[in-house]
């Protein structure tokens, strides 16, 4: 697996921990009049780490343990819109999510830390990616990351122009 992927997968916890704190304590809840530009989901500063941690366990756990365990697996894409209502994310309590993304990104650093080539070269079709491998979903949930990353600096960005 590419290095560079796997550092960036191991540093994001404390990266997501200080973007979501760079968010004034006033603001956390807080909804823009405008989405317009958000380069990730629309949801607020909680709801962006409630929605990384639901989708690292509900979302990739399952993806890399179906596609190590399975023939060419059929890879479901959850609903966060739907994961935010069910789980009320505006209620969420901010340390809680960080500690439970931080264990769920640990058993997800090991997943893949022990991944062998051969692993890495197991299929599966994700809906909404279309056909990939094991390899292909790692810098996926990378990705991902960098999204809602992005998506709190988007959200800064918002705060600070008021």
């Amino acid at each position: 697996m590419n290095p560079a992927t796997l550092q960036a997968l191991a540093e994001f916890p404390r990266q997501l921990a200080h973007f979501y704190e760079a968010v004034p304590e006033t603001y956390r809840n807080w909804c823009p009049p405008s989405w317009e530009g958000i380069p990730s989901e629309t949801f607020s500063a909680i709801g962006q780490i409630c929605h990384v941690r639901d989708i690292e366990i509900d979302g990739y756990h399952v993806r890399l343990e179906r596609t190590l365990a399975e023939d060419t697996p059929v890879l479901e894409s959850l609903d966060g819109y739907l994961l935010a209502t069910q789980r009320d994310y505006q209620a969420a309590n901010a340390t809680e999510v960080l500690s439970a993304f931080g264990a769920a990104r640990a058993k997800t650093m090991q997943i893949v830390s022990a991944l062998r080539p051969a692993d890495l070269e197991r299929r599966a079709v994700f809906e909404g990616y279309g056909e990939l491998t094991l390899r292909s979903l790692v810098h996926y949930l990378c990705s991902h990351d960098q999204q809602h990353l992005a998506g709190l600096q988007w959200l800064l960005g918002k705060i600070d122009a008021q």
